[in-house]
């Protein structure tokens, strides 16, 4: 009987402390989801480069890096709350990639040059009731923007290029730096 009363209550005690350690170590690990990472890369409604990994003694690892060394890559935040958000891009690099992600970082929309109308980038990110004002009046300003509709009022966009040697490196990292995520008129 004492034995079964000892393993009980260190069954107990191994689980309290267990569930301590799972709290305390909460904050560490909350700050790690892509989108805390992408809100660290700077001012909302602006595309931000993100560097290439390198390993160094010290590397933050909090901030977003690019794993693939073949591909430049740039985020930017957006809050759709009073009005809706476009993004553009102009540029000759032979391939580009984006995704539109919500706060909880859900892919809410995707597409690449070969998808898109002639090779451009116009999107529009609006709200439900944003989205309905724009279909409704038919805003003339976003005619030929892909309108995505975003159940979140924040979240992420992820914009990616192609840099397959060193000579397209300064045309992606123009095409990027070059890139829109700016907020609309329309409200």
């Amino acid at each position: 009987m004492l034995r079964l009363l000892l393993s009980i209550f260190t069954g107990l005690v191994g689980a309290a402390v267990l569930h301590l350690v799972i709290l305390f170590s909460i904050p560490h690990f909350s700050n790690r989801d892509a989108y805390t990472r992408a809100v660290a890369q700077g001012v909302q409604n602006r595309f931000h480069m993100v560097e290439p990994k390198i390993d160094r003694p010290g590397q933050n690892k909090a901030e977003l890096v690019s794993e693939d060394p073949f591909m430049r890559v740039a985020v930017c935040t957006f809050d759709i709350e009073e009005k809706p958000v476009r993004l553009s891009a102009f540029g000759a690099v032979p391939f580009w990639s984006i995704a539109v992600f919500d706060s909880a970082s859900n892919e809410i929309f995707s597409m690449n040059d070969r998808t898109s109308a002639g090779g451009e980038l116009d999107i529009a990110i609006a709200n439900a009731e944003q989205s309905g004002a724009i279909r409704k009046t038919q805003v003339q300003a976003l005619s030929k923007s892909i309108l995505v509709e975003a159940g979140h009022e924040k979240g992420y966009v992820v914009l990616r290029t192609m840099v397959r040697q060193a000579s397209f490196l300064e045309e992606a990292e123009r095409f990027l730096g070059a890139a829109t995520c700016e907020p609309t008129a329309i409200r």
